[in-house]
């Protein structure tokens, strides 16, 4: 096999992506969906029996939508046909369906893929209804949007709805390897890891950047390399002046450190400097959220009302308001746990798996929702009867299905935080209590 530094004048070339030369040309080949594959499971069953019909395929990008579909059309001996609705129009659709029309005289029945059928609009998506119902073609839909709200109910009610997922960590570990072995490289576990965690479920993004790390490797493929190829790249902006922002920090830590009189000072020092006291303002909100928070919401709302003041009036009336709003922050009470709490719970998010959102907590709004479970076994807090706490749904679990529940938030004992405080250890002996939800 050519590997990704062959000349593209060597008759072993092939340009494709990675991603596209690993699809697989057998079904025992495809990696993932056993929850739809496996021989007890709705599409396992139709493929035992070399069977097919109109269906779309819903779910994260790369999960395999596509190819799942041709490897099923494949296996039902059915031509191909495949459309992408960001390119394709009704014109595309009828010469599809002229060409399934003419492999129908020769009996053979056509498979019509439409990648990202949801971008259709309505006429488009209804262009396809008669040749659906007439049997002309067997409609495939691949589409990364809830069909309930993105495809014609008139589309939808032909064909079956599969929800895909994202991979697990396995079966990406699985893809990894043919992709490593395909490219004639060594993939260490500590690499492999390194774009497992990095891919989050998405197969095709995996196999780019293991593509991409390849290019920089001389033989094995490092995890520094693997890193520098996944990490974001963050940029930074310099407008000059250290002064400037030597004096917004003075402010900021006046502010935080309770002392009114040199907040005032250097908020003082920054107007007659020449700052913008919409920049100032915006700085206040900040800190208002940073450095007091649950403490004193209020802080907050005066801080956006002295914005909205210093617009209307301008400058100098308007100054007087942010003026007010300093000595207001950095009287009161502080906290910055809704600060800790956002920053842990934001690299919590980063270093685990977008994981599905359990079925008792997803709304179902229309019919198909709610026959795939959605909402099943939810416990309204209201609906609720405890005269201690309120509306509480004491032992109710409101983290994905995996994860035991996380403590992010972890309120001060100062202003009004000290009574959110004393609620949540109330709740949380509730939970205690209550039974487990099974």
């Amino acid at each position: 096999m050519a590997d990704l530094f062959t000349d593209d004048s060597s008759p072993g070339f092939d340009p494709r992506p990675l991603a596209d030369r690993l699809r697989p040309t057998q079904l025992d080949d495809y990696v993932g969906q056993r929850h739809l594959l496996a021989a007890d499971k709705p599409l396992g069953g139709l493929a035992a029996r070399g069977q097919i019909h109109s269906m779309l395929l819903w779910g994260p990008p790369g999960t395999g939508k596509t190819t799942l579909a041709k490897l099923l059309a494949d296996n039902a001996g059915c031509h191909w046909i495949s459309l992408s609705a960001v390119l394709a129009g009704v014109k595309e659709i009828r010469s599809a369906v002229a060409q399934a029309q003419q492999q129908l005289t020769q009996g053979h029945r056509t498979v019509l893929f439409v990648d990202e059928v949801h971008r259709f609009n309505k006429a488009q998506q209804d262009a396809f209804l008669p040749h659906v119902e007439a049997g002309t073609v067997i409609f495939i839909g691949a589409t990364t949007e809830n069909p309930s709200f993105e495809v014609n109910p008139a589309l939808l009610s032909r064909a079956r709805v599969y929800v895909l997922q994202n991979l697990r960590p396995e079966e990406l570990a699985q893809v990894l390897e043919r992709g490593a072995k395909a490219l004639g490289k060594t993939l260490g576990p500590q690499a492999g890891q390194v774009l497992i965690d990095t891919a989050d479920g998405d197969a095709r993004r995996a196999l780019n950047m293991l593509e991409i790390a390849a290019q920089l490797a001389r033989d094995d493929i490092s995890p520094d390399m693997v890193v520098a190829v996944s990490s974001e790249q963050l940029r930074r902006f310099d407008k000059g002046g250290d002064v400037f922002y030597e004096q917004i920090s003075a402010l900021h830590k006046s502010v935080r450190g309770s002392a009114p009189d040199a907040a005032l000072y250097w908020f003082c020092r920054m107007l007659d400097g020449g700052a913008d006291p919409r920049y100032i303002g915006r700085r206040l909100l900040r800190m208002a959220s940073e450095d007091i928070g649950n403490a004193d919401p209020r802080a907050l709302q005066l801080t956006e009302s002295a914005l909205a003041t210093y617009e209307r009036l301008g400058s100098p009336e308007g100054e007087l308001a942010l003026a007010q709003t300093v000595l207001y922050l950095a009287s009161v009470p502080k906290s910055d746990a809704a600060y800790k709490a956002f920053g842990e719970a934001m690299a919590f998010v980063r270093q685990t798996p977008s994981l599905s959102v359990p079925m008792h907590l997803r709304n179902a709004p229309t019919q198909l929702m709610q026959s795939l479970g959605y909402g099943d076994g939810y416990r309204h807090a209201h609906n609720e009867e405890n005269a201690e706490i309120g509306a509480y749904a004491a032992g109710e679990r409101y983290f994905p299905d995996e994860l035991e529940p996380v403590t992010f938030y972890h309120p001060a004992a100062a202003g009004l935080e000290e009574k959110i405080r004393q609620r949540l250890q109330r709740l949380a002996q509730a939970d205690e209590e209550a039974e487990p939800r099974s």
